[in-house]
């Protein structure tokens, strides 16, 4: 039986927008700083531009599955989604990761409507999207932190890659160990016989696209635009800037007693560029070593990237999945990725 349930996405449109319209009415009476003047700026526009971008990848995920490139990125990455038994499905989202999440997203939330994969494999294969995810900003953020940092920056991004290659193996062999390969719902990759294609129906790609974009994009407008806009009254309120202060302060204190690195950690809280610019001029200056430098920037990445991940992934995620399910995805995701830092970090602190 599919898991297509009615279509209530009206309801939920209407609930979002008197969700919206209650959030901002709080913060506009409640927030110092929050002025209906700056929304247009500060608000709506990004919000259009992500839902710009969310619409694109939902586009290119639907012209994906109806031209039937599915099979063909699947086999790009056919031997570790074989190890790992995930299936020839789960292997496209991951070659698609690479050059949109959004459209991996949307194409893993098909395949488990569609009940081709499992949600096990769909959480999973979330989890190693997260090592196409790492390459996406890597060439911006790899030539602004190296000429600030040196020899720090190029062991920081060591680490951090590193620690990506140990969990994705890790969910690999977790894929191995505990699914089965007759769990992808399908006959798996060369020389097995594929799922006949009468047992599905592919639709063209314009009428695929008119059936079913639409009303996701509905959807997805319907849990992004109140969740953003609560995330948005909730940054403006200072809360997650005195969330990243408690926690910086906290490690800072309980991990690495030494009061320069405090600076270091918490301009990179704050702020990306600046971290690593306040760490090159410590380091300029003598008052800290490289091997701090690397430990203060992984700390520094371990505070504030699961806050960003909140502010800026969690409307995506909620809009795309469902509410609870995306919220469960990214909390699961950043917590598995915030141990593999601890752990590469914890080897290099003893060892490096």
């Amino acid at each position: 039986m599919s898991r297509r349930k009615k279509n209530n996405n009206p309801r939920a449109l209407a609930i979002g927008l008197l969700i919206t319209f209650a959030a901002l009415g709080v913060g506009l009476m409640a927030v110092d700083g929050l002025e209906a003047a700056k929304l247009p700026s500060r608000l709506l526009l990004p919000l259009a531009r992500l839902l710009l971008f969310v619409s694109i990848g939902l586009v290119a995920a639907q012209a994906i599955d109806s031209t039937n490139w599915t099979e063909k990125l699947g086999f790009l990455a056919a031997p570790m989604f074989r190890f790992a038994n995930l299936g020839a499905h789960c292997s496209a989202a991951f070659t698609a990761a690479f050059f949109s999440g959004v459209s991996a997203n949307a194409m893993l939330l098909d395949f488990y409507k569609e009940e081709r994969i499992t949600k096990r494999q769909l959480f999973l294969t979330n989890f190693i999207n997260q090592f196409p995810a790492y390459f996406l900003h890597l060439p911006v953020t790899f030539f602004i932190v190296v000429p600030l940092t040196k020899t720090a920056g190029l062991l920081y991004f060591l680490l951090t890659f590193l620690a990506t290659c140990l969990r994705t193996a890790l969910f690999a062999f977790y894929g191995h160990v505990f699914m089965k390969p007759e769990s992808s719902g399908e006959q798996r990759f060369e020389g097995q016989a594929r799922k006949p294609a009468s047992r599905r129906k592919k639709k063209p790609f314009w009428e695929g696209l008119k059936a079913k974009v639409p009303g996701r994009f509905v959807r997805v407008v319907a849990f992004v635009v109140p969740t953003y806009t609560v995330v948005y009254v909730l940054t403006a309120a200072g809360a997650f800037d005195a969330l990243e202060t408690f926690m910086t302060r906290f490690a800072v204190q309980a991990f690495i007693p030494v009061e320069s690195l405090s600076v270091v950690v918490l301009s990179f809280a704050s702020e990306f560029t600046a971290g690593f610019a306040a760490a090159g001029a410590l380091m300029a200056a003598g008052s800290i070593t490289v091997k701090q430098t690397v430990i203060a920037l992984l700390l520094g990445n371990i505070i504030a990237f699961p806050i960003r991940a909140i502010r800026h992934q969690l409307p995506r995620y909620m809009g795309i999945f469902s509410p609870g399910m995306g919220l469960q995805m990214l909390l699961m995701g950043q917590g598995f990725r915030v141990a593999s830092i601890i752990l590469a970090g914890a080897v290099y602190w003893f060892v490096g």
